[in-house]
């Protein structure tokens, strides 16, 4: 090699390296405050999704609705919550349940489950 190849090649590691230390200083290292992708945060919506639901509520429009007026629902924190969202949570659902294959199923379950704790 020449040793303007070998400074060429420098550089390009040089390049390299810097620009990887600068993706790695942009890229989040802790969880956002309202980050509502945890396990908990998924529980907690999971939670009042099963109690809108038990309500009768079966409509996936009207369960986005109720859910947001629920007192346990935190505005500040599932700020982004929306139908999609809801629909990432059902289908969460559903591979937990296999055999519940729709939101009527799940309100079926939980109403046999209530009237079993009574």
């Amino acid at each position: 090699m020449t040793t303007i190849e070998t400074l060429m090649m420098a550089a390009f590691i040089l390049a390299l390296v810097f620009s990887g230390w600068k993706l790695y200083a942009f890229m989040p290292h802790e969880p956002l405050e309202d980050d509502d992708t945890t396990g908990h945060s998924v529980q907690k919506l999971k939670s009042i999704m099963y109690e809108v639901i038990r309500t009768g509520e079966l409509e996936e429009e009207c369960i986005v609705a109720r859910m947001k007026d629920h007192p346990k629902f935190d505005r500040e924190h599932f700020w982004r919550f929306n139908h999609n969202r809801l629909r990432q949570l059902l289908e969460r659902h559903y591979l937990e349940n296999p055999h519940h294959k729709s939101i009527e199923h799940i309100h079926r379950s939980l109403q046999r489950d209530a009237a079993t704790d009574r």
